[in-house]
């Protein structure tokens, strides 16, 4: 991940973007949100919480500690994630027990001061009059919008010593994620390796419901090869993790999902002797029919095509 950016807090509307590789199929260009997600983003930038309850005279935090609606928490990360995410790293478990393993934790968000305001002095200098909390974002390889989210606050402060941690429940941080239109969750950047929640799984987390990857998914499966039925320039279609599902160690460890490139790949195994043009009617009849099965925008983060024969 490059460099973090402040952003200022979240947007009303949220369009998770995809990632595209050398042949990428997607969605519509605007996914539409599941009802139950829009229906508690609408919850979520209203005057009331999820339950009809009014924020309006809640103490939020003033006056205790820096874990907010959490004052008892020591700030330390939650031994079941923690154990995931050693293990994880050790290569022995995959990213489908560590998502699982987020459900109902507390993580801490990082917010930094802003300058909103300044002016120039007498003596030329530049003096800050106002400031604000922003939330802090993050830019994946693709351009892709990332909330970082933190499981302990010493992990947050080794990130960034001047970014006050803020907990949340991880259910809303991911809510609040999709409505300020990122597509994916690093968990404890900084560390090696960071941990990437993908758009499915994001949407899976702040549902409260299980997920499995779309190179383990049965439907998605069925999809790719439904796409081609009907196409006699096409022998088969597969599905298969993508070159971009893994996350890597410094040490050059390829572990076992984690990461934020290209999650899916579907081959295309096509018939011997096509002319260019046959093997591109072929291409593009494929990615629109692909496109239309509604369990490609649902389950699937980023897709490239491969052509064999």
């Amino acid at each position: 991940m490059p460099e973090h950016r402040a952003d200022r807090g979240p947007g009303r509307e949220a369009h998770p973007p995809s990632g595209r590789g050398d042949h990428a199929v997607s969605g519509p260009s605007a996914r539409v949100l599941p009802a139950h997600i829009a229906a508690q983003l609408r919850s979520a930038g209203g005057p009331t919480d999820t339950g009809g309850q009014s924020w309006e005279g809640r103490n939020l935090g003033e006056g205790t500690s820096h874990t907010h609606q959490f004052p008892d928490d020591p700030g330390t990360a939650d031994p079941n994630v923690a154990c995931a995410l050693d293990a994880w790293r050790a290569g022995t478990v995959g990213e489908e027990e560590v998502v699982a393993a987020l459900a109902g934790i507390r993580v801490f968000v990082p917010i930094v001061a802003q300058v909103s305001q300044s002016h120039i002095t007498e003596d030329g200098l530049v003096s800050d009059k106002e400031a604000d909390m922003a939330l802090v974002s993050l830019q994946a390889a693709d351009g892709r919008k990332a909330l970082p989210v933190f499981t302990s606050t010493n992990a947050l402060t080794a990130w960034n010593s001047r970014a006050r941690p803020v907990a949340a429940d991880i259910r809303r941080a991911a809510l609040s994620a999709v409505q300020d239109g990122s597509a994916l969750l690093v968990v404890d950047p900084g560390t090696d390796p960071a941990f990437v929640v993908r758009r499915p799984a994001l949407w899976a987390v702040a549902q409260g419901h299980e997920w499995t990857p779309s190179y383990r998914d049965v439907a998605v499966d069925d999809a790719v090869t439904r796409a081609a039925l009907g196409r006699s320039e096409i022998v088969a279609a597969l599905a298969g993790p993508g070159r971009g599902v893994n996350a890597a160690r410094s040490d050059g460890a390829a572990l076992r999902g984690g990461g934020e490139g290209p999650e899916l790949t579907v081959t295309l195994q096509l018939r011997v002797g096509l002319s260019v043009d046959e093997v591109q009617a072929a291409v593009g009849h494929y990615q629109q029919q692909l496109a239309a099965e509604p369990v490609m925008a649902e389950a699937v983060d980023s897709i490239e095509v491969r052509l064999t024969v």
